[in-house]
């Protein structure tokens, strides 16, 4: 497989994935996070407005892989916006210890998957660039 069907691949399955996460969220809000049940109605209208705003990231992913070539910049910045995410739930370990087994697992991914995006990220503008570099000539 190459580096550009591969970004394609993952930046649909990521869009995909996130729109689902997200509206699982909005539909079930405390319920849709193991521990969190009973943690009362600001958290679940918090957790069920967040919800909604990935499913919206998720929409971002989707935009990006529709586009040809997928713009680096885009999946570059997506990329990082999920890396915040994980160094949010770093902080968070930090300051109050370790959650549900399930974050931790999702702390792992969100860790690992933004490196590999920022290095596929160009990959479908590369794949289109004339062979000698040089554009237009």
């Amino acid at each position: 497989m190459t580096k550009a069907k591969a970004l394609r691949g993952l930046v649909l399955a990521m869009g995909y994935a996130n729109v689902a996460i997200g509206l699982f969220h909005v539909l079930l809000g405390n319920a849709a996070t193991p521990g969190a049940r009973s943690a009362g109605p600001t958290v679940d209208s918090l957790e069920r407005f967040l919800g909604a705003i990935f499913a919206g990231y998720g929409l971002a992913w989707i935009w990006a892989a529709r586009q040809s070539p997928i713009p680096a910049t885009a999946v570059r910045w997506l990329a990082c916006v999920f890396l915040l995410g994980a160094i949010g739930r770093l902080l968070s370990l930090a300051v109050h210890g370790w959650p549900h087994w399930f974050q931790v697992v999702l702390t792992a991914i969100e860790l690992a998957l933004p490196p590999l995006f920022l290095w596929l990220a160009d990959a479908e503008e590369a794949a289109l660039r004339p062979a000698d570099g040089h554009a237009g000539r």
